[in-house]
């Protein structure tokens, strides 16, 4: 296996599996899993508000680090995605593919991402 550093999607898929089963004893229903990510995305989400929107943090939000949260994001979809057989590394290739099909000229022709004033 990889460097921490250096992990695959492929190896963080296989650590996540072998930490589910034998420290977390198995993994949460399908269902419960998409429950679990709603709230970490909102709890991503909440602290990107706070972080780069105009809303103040909370003083029980100052501990809280994105990077970690981002983290909690991932945890979950590893756990879907190994439920579900899903081999994320596959579906990251095919969905560049997708978007590089789609997207091709798409934001390259699009003035509102290269006229600074309409980006704000």
């Amino acid at each position: 296996m990889s460097t921490e550093t250096g992990m695959t999607i492929a190896e963080l898929q296989a650590k996540v599996d072998e930490w589910i089963k034998t420290i977390g004893v198995k993994y949460f229903g399908e269902l419960t899993n998409l429950g679990i990510l709603m709230e970490e995305v909102g709890e991503l989400s909440r602290l990107m508000v706070r972080k780069y929107g105009e809303q103040s943090m909370k003083g029980s939000e100052e501990s809280k680090d994105i990077a970690d949260e981002m983290a909690d994001v991932l945890w979950v979809l590893v756990c879907l995605a190994n439920q579900t057989g899903v081999d994320l590394t596959a579906a990251i290739h095919k969905n560049f593919e997708k978007k590089t099909s789609r997207d091709k000229l798409r934001h390259i022709n699009n003035e509102k991402l290269h006229d600074p004033k309409k980006s704000q």
